[in-house]
């Protein structure tokens, strides 16, 4: 099990100040979570993201299930064992998966995706394909879970609150989530209703079928609508047995929505239980969901850019798929003391992403994992201060 400790509360904003204790260590909160999908962080071993201040990994259920499969994984110790990572961890539920299989690929949307910018490429078609009794494409919602062929193999799959504890169940985190749905953005309210009740019958049934001592969080759905976030914060927050709280689906179309929706559900969470936020990171947003009061969040934009050449700076981005970065002598980031930017040049690097070189992609990785949580410790040091 967890157990959560709230040192400091801002007077400024709902920024708070904690220790989360897992079996496999603390974390100082608020903390960025790395994305491990498939129980690595792309590019780099776990000592590597270890260098990197990282205190916390979360994997993907949904992944680990198709391979090497939660059997294998459990044989070999569990996750941390399995992938040679000594502090805590996380499994999201694969209801993520609900979502990008489903009607994010039918309408070509991710979570974080403007529902306006979305319709403007495509006129009307989110809100008539989301219209009621209505499924995506690849992918059945049912009431007992969801039906979708396998991507590998094409065999049939299902997953739903049974299955997905289960399969978390064995492969082990400290820290394993409620199965639900994702919601897409520009749900019509009709739609998210019916979902938003499931994914509370999904949450119950959640928690009933957990077997083993590790800590379980519901997820609070209910997306740009203020009653529905109300309803499932409430909801989620009074269900007894979770020891913490995801906060899911598709978290406003722009920061200031995704810190109305904070500000709307925070009042209904236990404040003495751990708030983490799904799927959600850019820079320019991590000062926003620290005041919004999330103690935890996970985000692949440090991981992702990095393999696409791009390093965040304290200068602002950087891209390093571009030729006049090759005559550059400076270090990455002249503020930053990881090892690539005390060790190598800018030259060098753009050299092997111009080379196709996979060296480059793992270096940038260092690099923003490091600018990451440096970044995430300076703000802590804010709210200690009062300034945020």
């Amino acid at each position: 099990m967890i157990e959560f400790t709230l040192l400091r509360k801002s007077k400024k904003s709902a920024a708070r100040i904690g220790i989360l204790k897992t079996p496999h260590g603390e974390v100082m909160t608020p903390a960025i979570v790395p994305v491990a999908t498939l129980a690595a962080v792309k590019a780099l071993r776990t000592d590597e993201v270890a260098a990197t201040g990282t205190q916390m990994l979360i994997s993907n259920t949904y992944h680990l299930h198709l391979q090497p499969g939660e059997d294998v994984v459990k044989s070999a110790g569990g996750i941390n064992t399995f992938m040679g990572w000594s502090g805590p961890s996380m499994t999201d539920s694969g209801g993520f998966q609900v979502f990008s299989l489903g009607w994010g690929k039918d309408l070509g949307v991710g979570k974080v995706t403007s529902a306006k910018a979305a319709s403007a490429h495509h006129p009307d078609k989110i809100e008539k394909a989301i219209a009621k009794g209505n499924q995506p494409k690849h992918v059945t919602i049912t009431e007992d879970g969801v039906k979708f062929r396998s991507p590998l193999t094409g065999d049939e799959m299902f997953l739903g609150p049974e299955t997905s504890i289960a399969i978390q169940g064995k492969i082990g985190a400290d820290i394993m989530f409620a199965f639900d749905e994702c919601t897409p953005p520009g749900a019509t309210r009709d739609y998210m209703a019916r979902s938003l009740a499931r994914t509370h019958r999904w949450a119950l049934r959640s928690l009933a079928a957990r077997r083993t001592k590790q800590a379980l969080y519901g997820i609070v759905q209910g997306s740009n609508y203020e009653d529905l976030r109300k309803e499932s914060a409430r909801f989620i927050g009074e269900a007894e047995g979770f020891d913490g709280f995801g906060i899911g689906g598709d978290l406003g179309e722009s920061r200031e929505g995704t810190k109305r929706i904070l500000k709307w559900v925070a009042p209904y969470l236990d404040e003495r239980k751990p708030r983490h936020l799904l799927g959600m990171g850019h820079v320019e947003d991590i000062e926003n969901i620290m005041a919004g009061g999330a103690d935890t969040f996970d985000c692949t934009v440090p991981t992702h850019y990095a393999r696409h050449g791009i390093a965040f700076t304290s200068k602002g981005r950087v891209d390093f798929t571009k030729a006049p970065l090759l005559k550059s002598k400076e270090p990455v980031d002249r503020a930053c003391g990881c090892p690539v930017c005390t060790g190598y040049r800018r030259n060098y690097v753009a050299h092997l992403f111009r080379a196709g070189e996979i060296s480059g992609g793992a270096m940038l990785t260092v690099h923003n994992l490091w600018f990451f949580n440096g970044y995430v410790a300076r703000l802590r040091e804010r709210i200690k201060k009062g300034t945020l």
